[in-house]
Parts: structure tokens; C-alpha cells; sequence
């Protein structure tokens, strides 16, 4: 079975080198998995790694060298070439130019705000890791816009099915879905399960199966989540229910302690 993130690899290798896009797609998913879960310091910490395979995607084919360890200070003073010696081969200097300065803002954040070095004064919190998380989305935007090679309007849902993480809270038993955790509503346990489904969703069979609820009260969730004053699910014609960008950003922003087992 082929995995999301392997499209997304077939979509930017070549002209990307397979090696560092496979790192930047782990590493933009763990920025993603450790937000969501509310793990703040974990989140900014890892905005910094992501930021170096970036800058070393950026350096390999500005310069055509491939180079696995290179620092991204080094990576971006090339690419920056302050003293015009260089010969640079990325399709979009000024773009090249801009992922360098937001690239530089993020490692100076991750290593300036205590993520790396032991600070007394400093922890880190929710709004550095929104700032870094949502950085870190522009940089994997600008990368696949400039890279991808196939169709265009498959990038975004490429990103969607990326950024969808195993959840720790759900596990699969006998084939079926279901959700460890007790202390969710009807609601939200279809919400999470539809939030690791993904672009395929489920359908009403698969959730009757996963939910041990009443039927009656799963079919009332569904009716309240799919009704024009939540609009967080919707039914394809196909019979099955996906989870709407109102329902993931209700999972990011209130159901995220729930996706894990703490």
C-alpha cells in the first residue's frame, strides 16, 4: 500500500534528493503531531531540525552539492551570497532568498527562546509553538509549490494526509478502529476516529462498528456534526462521512489532549 508520503516523495523526486525530502516530511509531520498533542517546548525544538533539512534542500540544489550534514548557517550563506561569487541553480532566486530569511528566523526563535540551551527565565508556550508551527506550514507550502511535478490541486490534500498522524488514543483491533480513551462524547469519539481516517473517511457501518454507543445516539452525533451550526463532518455521495477543515480545526484546537492517552 503506498503511503501519502511517498506520493508526496514520487511528486518532488527528483528534482529533490530522496534522502533529505524523506527527512523533511518526518520532520514536518512531528512539528505537526507534537502541536496538536500540546507538547509546546517539543514542537519549537523540532521547528529548528526542520528548518536545517530545509535549508540543506535549499543549498542542494542551489548549489547541485549534496551535503547530509551541513549547517544551516553555512547551507543559507551560500544560497544568501553576500558577495555575488556563487553560481546558483534554484528555479526562483527571490523565492530561494525568502526561505533563507524565514528559514534564519525560525532557528534564531528555536535557539534565542531557551528550546536548545536551559533557561530559568523561559519555558516554552502555546503561542511559540502556533508561531513556529504555522512557519513551518508556510516552508513546506513553499517547497511544494516549487517542486512538485504533479498536478497542482493535489498538493493541498498531499498536505492534509501528511500532517494526519497515527493517533495514540485509537488503536485497531480486528480490523475495526476504536477509541482507548473513556472519557469522550459520541461526538467526539466519531470526530477522532474520522480525524485518522483521513481523505477516505468512513462510513456509517464502519462507525457503528467503532463506536460502542447506541446506534440511535450515533446517528443523532452525525445529524449534529453534519447540521449547517457545526458543519464539522459531511456526507459524500459515496455514503461516507469526512471530517470538514471546521472538524479539523475543532480536533486541533479543543480535542488535541484527547488524541493521546495521558
Amino acid at each position: 500500500m503506498i503511503t501519502q508520503s511517498q506520493t508526496v516523495l514520487r511528486e518532488i523526486c527528483p528534482p529533490l534528493d530522496e534522502t533529505l525530502a524523506a527527512q523533511l516530511i518526518a520532520e514536518f509531520i512531528d512539528v505537526e503531531r507534537r502541536f496538536v498533542l500540546g507538547d509546546w517546548e517539543p514542537t519549537t525544538l523540532n521547528g529548528g531540525q526542520f528548518a536545517e533539512v530545509v535549508a540543506r534542500v535549499v543549498y542542494h540544489v542551489d548549489s547541485d552539492n549534496l551535503n547530509l550534514r551541513k549547517d544551516l548557517d553555512t547551507c543559507l550563506a551560500y544560497v544568501e551570497d553576500s558577495k555575488s561569487s556563487n553560481s546558483h541553480n534554484f528555479p526562483e532566486r527571490r523565492s530561494a532568498l525568502h526561505l533563507c530569511r524565514v528559514l534564519r528566523m525560525v532557528y534564531k526563535l528555536r535557539s534565542q527562546r531557551g528550546a536548545v540551551h536551559i533557561d530559568p527565565e523561559y519555558s516554552a508556550n502555546e503561542l511559540d509553538s502556533m508561531f513556529v508551527v504555522a512557519t513551518v506550514r508556510w516552508l513546506m507550502s513553499e517547497i511544494l509549490r516549487i517542486f512538485w511535478n504533479g498536478r497542482r490541486e493535489a498538493v493541498a490534500q498531499a498536505v492534509r494526509e501528511i500532517v494526519r498522524f497515527n493517533v495514540p488514543a485509537i488503536i485497531n483491533l480486528d480490523g475495526r478502529d476504536f477509541v482507548l480513551r473513556t472519557d469522550c462524547t459520541v461526538g467526539e469519539e466519531i470526530l477522532l476516529l474520522l480525524h485518522n481516517a483521513g481523505e477516505r473517511g468512513l462510513t456509517r457501518t464502519e462507525l457503528g462498528e467503532a463506536v460502542p454507543r447506541s446506534p440511535s445516539s450515533i446517528t443523532n452525533s452525525l445529524k449534529a456534526l453534519c447540521s449547517p451550526r457545526y458543519r464539522q463532518v459531511f456526507l459524500l455521495q459515496g455514503g461516507n462521512y469526512l471530517l470538514t477543515p471546521n472538524g479539523q480545526k475543532r480536533v486541533r484546537t479543543e480535542l488535541g489532549h484527547k488524541l493521546s492517552l495521558k
